[in-house]
């Protein structure tokens, strides 16, 4: 839900020294992700953006075709102005089998700072719900254009 991430990703500062993008981008979590949904796991991202996207955002959008959904997992987006009515965490997260959330916690030029799990199945519920409506919103990757 951030508009800028890892600042010194070096993939992110290749890509904008106009360096062609590795064709393997993230080799660990694609594999992590092709191994996981073999067996059936789905991994749905939902990315919600300001518009105009910023350059970190346009970046990761130019690389979810061969790395995130070339490794199977599913992604949507939503423009931040058609999420002013829903009720999101201040962080982003990722939730698992409806048990468990990860939380990560990011300073505020877009370094990772660490992360949290939380198992409260009242806050595994708000996630989750906070998720589903996103998603439910969101454009498919396929359709979505960047302002």
């Amino acid at each position: 839900m951030r508009d800028a991430y890892t600042p010194d990703d070096q993939r992110f500062l290749d890509w904008l020294a106009g360096k062609p993008l590795p064709e393997q981008a993230n080799p660990e979590w694609s594999a992590l992700v092709r191994t996981h949904a073999a067996r059936g796991v789905r991994f749905r991202r939902a990315r919600v953006v300001s518009e105009p996207i910023a350059p970190f955002i346009r970046f990761e959008y130019e690389i979810t075709a061969t790395v995130n959904i070339a490794a199977g997992e599913q992604v949507r987006w939503l423009p931040r102005r058609r999420a002013s009515d829903l009720c999101l965490p201040g962080n982003d997260f990722w939730v698992f089998d409806d048990r468990l959330v990860r939380f990560g916690y990011f300073a505020g030029d877009g370094e990772f700072l660490e992360h949290e799990l939380a198992d409260d199945p009242a806050v595994v519920r708000l996630c989750a719900a906070a998720f589903e409506a996103v998603w439910e919103r969101a454009v498919p990757h396929a359709k979505y254009r960047p302002a």
